[in-house]
C-alpha cells in the first residue's frame, strides 16, 4: 500500500498525486470539517450515522454538502475497495474551497472534498487488558465542540500535554464538569452504573459513544447520560474512553492515581465483549 488511491474533487488518483491549492480555506483558516469512519472487513462502520453527522456539521458551518448520501456511499466504498487491507480507517475532509484570503465567506466557491483510507490499527486484547493512563486538564477549546472541525490545535496541545506527562489521554474539565477526552468520549462506572456526559455543544457526539449507549441499553446494563464532576471522575470504580479507532479502552490510572483495582473492571470487560461481538456481526455483513 505504498501509494493508495484516494478521492479528490471528483477524481480517484494515487495519494502522491493529490494536490490542494495553498489558497484553500482549509489550509489558510482551518475552515472545514472531517469524519473518521472505521471499516471492518471492508464494511464501513455505521456509515449512515457518520454521514448524518457529516451533514449536520456541514449545515452548522454553512458549507454546502457536495454529495447526496448514495453518492457518498459510492465514493467511500470505491476508495475502500481499492485497498488490499480488510480493516481500514477512512478519513473524509471537506473545506469551504479555494478563494482569496478573506474572513468573509467567498461567493460561488466549490467545496474541496478529500477521501482516503489507511490501515485501521485497533486496540487489541492485550492493550485492553493492560489499560491506559490519563490526566485531567482544563478544557481550553471553543464553544462548538459538537462540530467536528479540522481546526484541532487546542486538541493537539491538550493531547501532547498528556503525552508529555506519560499519559495516553487528557480528560477535559470545564466549570468542574467532565466534557470528553482530547480525542475521545468518556464513560465512568460507579456502583455498577455506567455514566457518560449528555450530548451538548461542549462535546463531540461520537458514533462509537452512541453505539456503546445502545449496546448498554440492549444488553440490560445500568446506564445514565448525566453530568458528573472531576471529583466524581476521580472516585469512579471504572473509567473508559471510546472512539472510532480506540473502540472501548479502560483508563486504569488518572493523575497518577490508580482507578479502581488498577485493572479493567468487570463492566468494561463486559462492554468490550459485547462490542467485539457487534464487530464480528458487522464483518459478516449482519449489521
Amino acid at each position: 500500500m505504498s501509494d493508495p488511491i484516494v478521492y479528490l474533487n471528483g477524481e480517484y488518483i494515487p495519494l502522491s498525486q493529490a494536490k490542494v491549492s495553498v489558497l484553500d480555506r482549509g489550509f489558510i483558516f482551518g475552515d472545514g470539517i472531517y469524519e473518521v469512519i472505521p471499516a471492518y472487513a471492508k464494511h464501513p462502520f455505521r456509515l449512515r450515522e457518520h454521514l448524518a453527522r457529516l451533514n449536520n456539521n456541514l449545515t452548522a458551518t454553512r458549507i454546502t454538502n457536495p454529495h447526496s448520501e448514495p453518492d457518498w456511499e459510492t465514493i467511500i466504498n470505491k476508495v475502500v475497495a481499492q485497498q488490499d487491507i480488510e480493516d481500514q480507517s477512512i478519513y473524509l475532509q471537506i473545506t469551504r474551497g479555494v478563494a482569496q484570503r478573506d474572513h468573509a465567506f467567498p461567493e460561488e466557491v466549490e467545496p474541496t472534498v478529500f477521501v482516503m483510507s489507511n490501515p485501521l490499527n485497533v486496540i487489541d486484547q492485550a492493550i485492553f487488558n493492560k489499560g491506559v493512563s490519563a490526566i485531567t486538564l482544563d478544557d481550553i477549546r471553543w464553544q462548538y465542540c459538537n462540530i467536528k472541525a479540522i481546526a484541532l490545535l487546542p486538541n493537539i496541545l491538550l493531547r501532547q500535554a498528556a503525552l508529555d506527562k506519560g499519559a495516553q489521554e487528557a480528560i477535559l474539565i470545564r466549570d468542574d464538569e467532565v466534557t470528553e477526552g482530547s480525542a475521545s468520549n468518556i464513560f465512568i462506572v460507579k456502583d455498577g452504573v455506567i455514566k457518560t456526559p449528555p450530548k451538548s455543544a461542549l462535546l463531540l457526539p461520537g458514533i462509537t459513544r452512541d453505539l456503546v449507549v445502545e449496546l448498554a441499553e440492549t444488553n440490560g446494563l445500568a446506564f445514565e447520560e448525566t453530568v458528573f464532576s472531576q471529583d466524581e471522575l476521580s472516585q469512579a470504580d471504572e473509567i473508559w474512553l471510546t472512539s472510532s479507532t480506540k473502540e472501548v479502552l479502560p483508563i486504569v490510572s488518572l493523575n497518577e492515581q490508580t482507578v479502581g483495582s488498577g485493572e479493567p473492571g468487570s463492566v468494561s470487560r463486559k462492554m468490550y465483549e459485547i462490542f467485539q461481538a457487534y464487530k464480528a456481526e458487522l464483518k459478516q455483513g449482519k449489521q
